[in-house]
């Protein structure tokens, strides 16, 4: 069972308390965007297997959205920092780095 940290109101909680929203970091088309940019946005994820950026909601807690970092083989959570954040945290892709030798964090433009 997964179990994260809250970054807003600092509970554990497990998944059962959380409800995951997909995808972090997604460049948001809108108004004014190509319809092919559009259609990327709503229908193209990563599925990766190993790390993964993902967006969750404290539905039985304090009720906001946060990012976590996990690896999707083993479930490890590598941390979890605030939704409003447009990459994660030095700290977090470090530590993914130290155990995972060679990753490195994919910059979205």
């Amino acid at each position: 069972m997964l179990i994260f940290e809250c970054p807003y109101c600092g509970v554990l909680a497990d998944e059962t308390d959380l409800a995951a929203g997909g995808e972090a970091h997604l460049k948001r088309f809108g108004p004014g965007s190509s319809d092919d940019e559009f259609e990327a946005y709503l229908f193209n994820r990563e599925n990766p297997k190993g790390v993964h950026f993902e967006r969750w909601r404290h539905i039985n807690g304090c009720g906001k959205w946060f990012n976590a970092a996990r690896c999707t083989v083993t479930m490890e959570v590598f941390g979890t920092y605030p939704a409003q954040t447009l990459e994660p945290p030095t700290e977090i892709t470090n530590n993914i780095s130290i155990k995972r030798p060679g990753w490195k964090w994919k910059e979205f433009s």
